[in-house]
């Protein structure tokens, strides 16, 4: 429970009533978005104010009549829920940051130029994303937003989400290592040790990915791998 000197204040106004409570930033977010949160991993006080600065409580007969109870965890997760969230203006500015990244870490790994089935470098999706001026919500969720960013990014960078289904061939000597790397790539959907000791596999992986992926195993292999695309989803 984080304590009630470094709570930041949660707020509803609702029907003519103020409601506020005191919570863990990072929690209140995660359960914002979607998170399975214990409440009082939330609350710095299992309190409903009406004005928590002055700790002033709010009225159980309010809390029944708009929340249809007075139990103070099931109305504090409501206002976090649907209320609106203090947050400093620097904390607002790292997390649109850090989402900013992983919305274009998951669209670089999915998605490829549908012309050529190449991925997009990350600088050309963020050039996109600045020529776009797509604006990240420090509220919503990751995924949501990246299909919000696709929509706005297309007009500007072609951008198609693929799957591909690639057969691998490996040689013995460089088979082992080659395993490990591919499972951190891809979904192995099938695969077959030969007697003469090649790896022979057919993988799935993220279309944007598919060109580390050979990276990685030319390096592991000196270029002596086999690769095929089979399929493209």
């Amino acid at each position: 429970m984080v304590t009630v000197d470094e709570a930041i204040i949660a707020r509803l106004k609702t029907h003519g009533q103020n409601f506020e409570i005191l919570v863990d930033c990072t929690n209140a977010l995660a359960l914002r978005e979607g998170k399975n949160m214990d409440m009082h991993d939330i609350l710095a006080a299992m309190q409903i104010f009406s004005d928590a600065k002055k700790g002033l409580a709010a009225s159980e007969n309010a809390m029944k009549q708009i929340f249809g109870t007075s139990d103070a965890e099931e109305v504090a997760r409501q206002i976090v829920q649907k209320g609106e969230i203090q947050l400093t203006q620097e904390y607002r500015e790292n997390i649109r940051e850090g989402k900013r990244k992983q919305i274009i870490s998951i669209i670089h790994r999915n998605g490829v130029d549908p012309k050529t089935h190449l991925p997009h470098p990350p600088q050309r999706i963020e050039n996109a994303f600045i020529e776009a001026k797509f604006h990240v919500d420090e509220f919503k969720s990751v995924q949501e937003q990246v299909q919000e960013a696709l929509k706005q990014l297309r007009p500007i960078l072609p951008i198609k989400f693929e799957v591909k289904e690639i057969a691998i061939k490996i040689a013995p000597e460089y088979a082992p290592k080659c395993y490990s790397t591919v499972k951190t790539f891809a979904t192995i959907l099938r695969e077959d040790w030969q007697s003469n000791g090649y790896w022979v596999a057919v993988v799935e992986l993220p279309g944007g990915m598919e060109s580390d992926l050979y990276d990685k195993l030319n390096k592991i292999c000196h270029g002596n791998v086999e690769s095929k695309v089979l399929k493209i989803k």
